[in-house]
């Protein structure tokens, strides 16, 4: 942390003096440091202004994943959902984060059934009744950052899946209970993980959260597997995704060598996840996708 004296300005760029903005919250960081915290640096915490940007932001998401609600089916391949994420997304004034990034050719991931993750859309991949999809959409606007995914169950699917679904909502829900000032990342791990666990699934360990606002990805990494009580401080201003993968089988996965992005699960059972963006608040936390 910064050493500021008390009158001077605080390093947030509030334009206040720092005993008037911030030196509380640093002293009361500081107490949990010294008792060997994992605790967020300045650059991890958001200004309410920026807060708000990536709120703005989160606007257009939800409305790309509405728009997608409406059309998906069976018989709609994954590059329409592609084209539609990309069209909404620029109607309104945004760009999809996903295009460009590290090399990835598409707006938006789309991951069927044994696919974790990071599945890329193809005019040849036609959705099947029966098959559970996650639609990940990330968007830029005004420079400013969001993230959420949502599962989609295409006609009718066998309850093994629809409990896989709605369990990995669950995970998310629980999780985000546990989402308050003075809390650790780990107290929401842990709730997802046991949740998950005693339905039977495994939580994937290697791919996990991640703080989001003014990149696509910052730090913290946000774990779904650790324990009560560890992994950072949760702080008033940080923002991050909620977003664990939860197997219907084994934990284990690997990365297609052919596109290096599309994750499958190791044993090629399903595989489920739904993913929101959060903003911990002095009191509590504020949802700001879902």
């Amino acid at each position: 942390m910064e050493k500021l004296g008390r009158n001077d300005m605080c390093w947030c760029g509030s334009g206040k003096k720092y005993k008037n903005c911030h030196m509380a919250l640093d002293e009361k960081i500081h107490h949990y440091a010294l008792q060997g915290h994992i605790v967020p640096t300045h650059d991890i915490l958001k200004t309410p202004e920026q807060i708000q940007g990536i709120r703005d932001s989160s606007v257009i998401n939800i409305a790309v994943l509405d728009e997608v609600a409406k059309m998906i089916k069976p018989g709609v391949s994954t590059e329409e959902i592609d084209r539609l994420v990309y069209d909404v997304t620029t109607r309104m004034g945004g760009i999809p984060a996903p295009l460009n990034y590290e090399g990835f050719p598409k707006s938006v991931c789309t991951s069927i059934d044994e696919v974790v993750c990071h599945g890329i859309p193809s005019p040849e991949r036609i959705l099947k009744e029966g098959e559970i999809v996650n639609v990940d959409v990330s968007t830029i606007y005004k420079g400013y950052f969001s993230d959420s995914s949502r599962m989609f169950c295409i006609g009718e699917v066998s309850e093994e899946k629809k409990k896989l679904v709605q369990v990995t909502k669950e995970c998310v829900e629980l999780g985000l209970e546990q989402v308050k000032p003075w809390n650790f990342l780990g107290d929401m791990a842990q709730v997802i993980n046991d949740h998950a666990k005693a339905n039977g699934y495994s939580v994937v360990v290697d791919i996990g959260g991640h703080g989001v606002g003014l990149e696509f990805h910052e730090e913290p990494f946000v774990s779904y597997v650790t324990r009560k009580g560890t992994e950072m401080l949760m702080v008033p201003g940080m923002v991050f995704t909620i977003e664990p993968m939860v197997n219907m089988g084994t934990c284990e996965v690997y990365i297609d060598d052919e596109d290096g992005w599309t994750v499958y699960t190791e044993d090629g059972k399903p595989s489920a996840q739904w993913e929101i963006t959060v903003a911990v608040t002095e009191t509590g936390h504020e949802v700001l996708t879902y």
